[in-house]
């Protein structure tokens, strides 16, 4: 006959009972010791958001058309092997100009310094930063500089993996001239076509990426204070989206804006052609 298994329940529930009465005797002998238990304090009573004007309809649409996903094929640029290293972020930059004249074309439009000085650029002359994609954050060893040649607007380009798909996207900034915008772009590959998913101009005071976070710090009208904003991948709409729009203390005493007026827009602004990317700041990620 197999032994009974009955009375095993009983001591271990004895056995189990003792462990915890020593461990509590342990517990109320150290309350005086150093570092002892202290009491905080009442917690402070949670309490739920209070809705205001309950009766107000909700808007069904929005105010204003900011252009909040950009998802466009960037035609005439190749991308050879689907790789979007060997795109060329100088012909990007030449695309977006020539698809908006009323922007850039002439001595009246408000960026046509730009397109002049896109002669100063040559050919995919930007330097690759070398970086491999989704790896860990490095800091800028030299202090070089951020453009290919004297006098050309576009930036170099900055390669990390922002949709998890394994493969880097380019984030490419240009200056805004004459003013002192810059344009803060993301490129992504779909069937070795070049697609903008990021366009936003600003003053801009520094572009990090952030884990596979593209943030923006913006001066503000506030002294000490500035705006922070952040684009995330959605595979939903295929675009970087705008989820964190901020304005807080600055780490450096902040600004007063930009002395062109060109200051932050608090949102992104509507715009009739799309913003580059990572401007002449140090990115916290993917440096060369």
């Amino acid at each position: 006959m197999l032994p009974s298994r009955r009375g095993r329940p009983a001591r271990v529930t004895a056995f189990a009972a003792l462990l915890l009465g020593t461990a509590a005797a342990g517990a109320l002998a150290g309350c005086g010791d150093t570092g002892e238990l202290r009491d905080a304090g009442a917690t402070a009573a949670a309490r739920s958001p209070a809705r205001l004007w309950p009766g107000l309809p909700p808007a069904s649409s929005p105010a204003y058309d900011i252009g909040e996903v950009e998802h466009a094929r960037v035609e005439g640029v190749a991308v050879p092997g689907g790789d979007i290293r060997g795109a060329d972020p100088v012909a990007a930059v030449r695309a977006e100009i020539a698809a908006h004249p009323d922007d850039y074309a002439g001595t009246g439009a408000r960026y046509h310094e730009t397109s002049a000085r896109m002669a100063d650029c040559g050919t995919d002359d930007t330097e690759d930063t070398g970086d491999t994609g989704d790896t860990e954050d490095t800091e800028d060893t030299e202090d070089t500089e951020d453009t290919a040649r004297d006098g050309c607007p576009v930036l170099r380009p900055y390669y990390r993996d922002l949709t998890g798909d394994g493969r880097p996207e380019m984030a490419l900034g240009f200056r805004l001239l004459p003013g002192r915008l810059t344009a803060v772009r993301v490129y992504t590959v779909e069937k070795d076509r070049l697609v903008r998913v990021m366009s936003y101009d600003d003053a801009v005071s520094a572009v990090e990426l952030a884990g596979r976070a593209v943030v923006v710090r913006s001066p503000s009208e506030v002294a000490g204070y500035e705006y922070r904003l952040q684009w995330t991948w959605d595979a939903d709409q295929r675009a970087m989206l705008l989820t964190s729009d901020e304005m807080l203390r600055a780490d450096d005493g902040g600004g007063d804006g930009d002395g062109d007026g060109d200051g932050h827009t608090g949102r992104p602004s509507p715009s009739a052609s799309p913003s580059p990317s990572p401007s002449a700041s140090s990115p916290s990620g993917d440096a060369p």
